[in-house]
């Protein structure tokens, strides 16, 4: 399970590490061409029920934290979808329950 760090808050968003890889990689190219956005998500079960929306910006600190130690292979499709929405009116909108979060493509996929 990985973290997102977001402002100053000490709390963090807890992200499974292939869904957080994803939202890093469409995170990182927004912001390096200065483009703000909104991301979404529900709250996980066990947590108290409702969903959370933050404002990305570039002036707005972003600590990306992995809990494992080798990268995760990205799906350039999903990566795409996730530009895409990110691009959009709405935001991105992302699903936080690990049994929903995008399947390892397998290495010889690629």
């Amino acid at each position: 399970m990985g973290s997102l760090f977001y402002g100053s808050s000490p709390s963090p968003i807890d992200i499974p590490d292939r869904l957080l890889a994803h939202v890093k990689v469409v995170i990182a190219t927004k912001l390096r061409r200065g483009e703000s956005f909104t991301m979404s998500w529900r709250h996980p079960m066990g947590e108290q029920s409702g969903r959370s929306t933050i404002w990305i910006q570039p002036s707005i600190p972003l600590r990306f934290v992995f809990g494992a130690a080798e990268p995760e292979t990205l799906d350039n499709a999903l990566l795409q979808t996730y530009a895409n929405a990110a691009n959009s009116s709405s935001g991105l909108t992302i699903d936080l329950d690990p049994h929903d979060s995008p399947a390892p493509q397998r290495a010889d996929a690629r």
